[in-house]
């Protein structure tokens, strides 16, 4: 692996956390992520299921994970099961984990080889009642795939029918949610990693530039620095691109006077960064873009404060688009009578700021976390207002990934990276 792996004691304790809100004599399987083709004989490069991560350590294809808190044999109670290489497996990919690997990433004492799987769940679910199947439940998921995971429950349910099910996604939703310190510092590497490709750019950036030339910097900083590359799929918006809210094209040459919006993001070690910069692609911002760009960077610097434990999400949101209102207003792109005529489904701001403005991040980009729930401490969100106009072709968005402290103002994780109009034009300026 090219990251630092955090310690086995964070996965033990995941673990513990998780398996203390299981029902009693229940069982919880956790299925890796399929390989899944491309064609011939090509498939997409393996990422984890992040949920086997979380609890595992384990950045291996086909691995299973067993928990049975209540298991007769205590060696039963945690189990991993992992790929034994062989000799053609060792000659083509190279040595799997061997099991005293796995131990040690993982902290799992039990590890047997994947062939025994079938055997020993017969064992242990004539001893159990439940099982808990993972299901994914992010409220943003739109698979259309049958996942390893969803066939497994398949077999299950034919295999084990009368054996009573429950689901460990709700209880990783609110596990997931609240970032251990360990993870909170893999996240801010993840940050500087981001940090280290912007500062790249900047200087780059000049009319009749490629927007995929820019993307190729990035991927360049961030692969220097131990990272896989993107933790999503990369935003490089010239001009009226960026009024495209996911625009991953980025197949436009960059145009004199025109802004240029980056919605980028290093991973590390699974873990996911998430920024967002406009910058002006002549080195120099014009008036009006100035404007505009002052009051998209208020409104993320007070709806930063707002980001507390207690705040409930929905009405966060309330709160900033009043926000956006006001600086709407003053900036003339939306009048009194836009206001009057505006409904609680249909808020006038959201003509020129159609997108919520924070969502939870870690291992996932959009990350698990119950909505409807208070905010706790530790929580990792992005603040990410924006202000976009057609008529103008200006889009411009700013985004930050914060910490929600106990009795402070979130901690921003990317307070280091150039956000001011004058810090970013100098960068761009600045003689080579």
């Amino acid at each position: 692996m090219r990251y630092k792996p955090l310690p086995s004691g964070l996965y033990s304790n995941n673990r513990k956390e998780f398996m203390g809100q299981m029902e009693f004599n229940s069982i919880a399987i956790f299925n890796s992520n399929d390989q899944y083709p491309v064609g011939a004989d090509t498939v997409i490069p393996f990422q984890q299921h992040r949920d086997l991560f979380y609890l595992t350590g384990i950045d291996q294809e086909k691995t299973i994970l067993l928990l049975y808190p209540k298991a007769i044999e205590k060696k039963h109670r945690e189990i991993l099961f992992i790929t034994k290489t062989n000799p053609q497996i060792a000659l083509w990919e190279g040595n799997k984990l061997s099991k005293n690997q796995a131990q040690v990433i993982s902290g799992i004492k039990t590890i047997y080889w994947l062939e025994d799987f079938e055997k020993i769940l017969q064992t242990l679910a004539a001893q159990s009642d439940t099982f808990y199947f993972n299901t994914n439940e992010h409220y943003r998921q739109k698979v259309e795939t049958q996942t390893r995971e969803d066939r497994f429950i398949d077999y299950c349910k034919k295999k084990f029918p009368a054996h009573r099910v429950a689901k460990s996604n709700p209880i990783l939703q609110v596990l997931r949610s609240i970032k251990k310190p360990e993870e909170i510092k893999q996240i801010h590497t993840a940050c500087q990693i981001t940090k280290k490709g912007f500062l790249r750019v900047l200087p780059f950036v000049k009319p009749g530039v490629w927007e995929f030339e820019i993307e190729a910097e990035y991927m360049h900083e961030f692969i220097c620095n131990r990272s896989r590359g993107f933790a999503y799929s990369p935003i490089i918006a010239s001009g009226k691109n960026a009024l495209v809210l996911h625009y991953i094209e980025n197949n436009q040459q960059c145009q004199k006077d025109q802004l240029l919006l980056m919605d980028v993001g290093a991973e590390y070690g699974n873990y996911a960064s998430d920024m967002t910069r406009t910058i002006p692609i002549s080195g120099v911002f014009s008036k009006r873009q100035k404007k505009i760009y002052q009051s998209v960077l208020r409104i993320k610097n007070e709806a930063t404060k707002m980001l507390m434990p207690g705040t409930i999400w929905k009405q966060y949101h309330i709160e900033v688009g009043k926000l956006m209102t006001s600086e709407l207003l003053e900036l003339g792109l939306i009048d009194r009578a836009d206001i009057e005529n505006q409904s609680q489904e249909n808020p006038a701001y959201k003509k020129h700021f159609m997108h919520g403005t924070s969502h939870h991040m870690g291992l996932d980009t959009h990350d698990y976390g119950l909505l409807h729930q208070p905010m706790k401490k530790n929580m990792v969100f992005t603040v990410e207002p924006g202000i976009y106009i057609p008529e103008e072709s200006i889009g411009i968005r700013l985004e930050d990934d914060v910490v929600i402290q106990e009795h402070a103002n979130p901690k921003n994780l990317m307070s280091d990276i150039p956000i001011e109009i004058e810090e970013i034009e100098e960068l761009m300026n600045q003689k080579h």
